[in-house]
């Protein structure tokens, strides 16, 4: 039972990791109604950037403290990622100001093998580490109740708790403020949003802008787990299952299916690889989508579109 319980602990992280890159997706889409195929890429160059940055500057500015460096590296980091909203803004997304969605999903592409190459001249190619100062030996929580307990890794707990932080934040931003509303207007309609006076362009710097940072945290949380590699961008698109199920538009339905995910997966790897063979791990995320999107393509949490006509 202690077995079963690591694994289903286990699960939940891995999950709260996904989660962690959906928010950027149903961010995107919540404001521009487009599905940002950078999302990844976005993660991969915030982790990059933060990584060499946290190496960097005790070089440049002579002091050897990791908080101090990682601190500093966050803030520069998020510097980086907000430009690069103004960027896409300027140069991507203004220019296609009510155009057919498809338009809009290219750019992103585009937006992607930009990040990577750019990523590469910038930043370097190598596998590179983010220490936040997290011992890597593992918790022993639950002796009392299993025997010999259950292991957790430190990094997975600061996921989760970043994770909780930010859905909270977000929640309230899109429910509570101002622009939380206006972003949900320039999503029904642009034109519409355009007539009563929302700026759509400022619309989007922002929510590209809290994608990015979202895209930073995650990228932080995992280049402290894995390394940050090349792979990692691949890896990110792994939350396209997570926004399938908990649905496009909805903050809390990209945890939850983070959540359904995670812990899916690790038990399928568990209690099915054995019969139909290994590597179910790998693919079982996109076989439960699939399954998702003939029943129920809005999602868990999604809106049902009816279109009358």
């Amino acid at each position: 039972m202690g077995f079963f319980v690591e694994v289903v602990l286990g699960g939940l992280m891995a999950g709260v990791l996904y989660s962690l890159v959906a928010l950027g997706f149903v961010l995107i889409f919540k404001a521009s109604g487009v599905f940002n195929f950078a999302q990844g890429a976005m993660v991969l160059f915030a982790a990059l950037s933060m990584a060499r940055l946290s190496e960097w500057l005790p070089r440049w500015l002579g002091f050897e403290s990791l908080f101090l460096a990682n601190v500093l590296a966050f803030l520069m980091a998020a510097a980086i990622m907000y430009l690069i909203a103004v960027l896409v803004e300027r140069l991507v997304l203004r220019p296609l100001v009510n155009q057919e969605g498809i338009t809009a999903l290219m750019a992103t592409l585009g937006v992607t093998y930009f990040l990577d190459g750019f990523g590469q001249t910038v930043w370097g190619s190598d596998i590179y580490r983010i220490d936040l100062g997290i011992s890597k030996d593992p918790l022993i929580i639950l002796e009392s109740v299993f025997e010999g307990g259950v292991l957790v890794n430190r990094d997975d707990i600061l996921a989760a708790f970043m994770a909780v932080v930010l859905v909270a934040i977000l929640a309230l931003f899109f429910q509570k403020t101002a622009t939380g509303r206006a972003l949900r207007a320039v999503a029904d309609d642009h034109q519409a949003a355009q007539s009563i006076g929302i700026p759509l362009n400022r619309i989007w710097v922002i929510v590209w802008a809290v994608a990015g940072f979202t895209a930073l945290v995650a990228g932080m949380v995992w280049g402290s787990k894995l390394g940050v590699q090349f792979s990692l961008a691949t890896l990110a698109l792994k939350a396209l299952p997570v926004v399938i199920l908990g649905g496009f538009t909805s903050i809390p339905g990209a945890i939850v299916g983070g959540l359904i995910i995670g812990v899916g997966e690790k038990l399928a790897e568990l209690y099915l690889g054995p019969i139909i063979g290994g590597g179910l791990e790998n693919w079982f995320a996109y076989a439960l989508a699939l399954v998702f999107l003939l029943v129920r393509p809005q999602g868990l949490f999604g809106e049902k579109i009816i279109d009358r006509v």
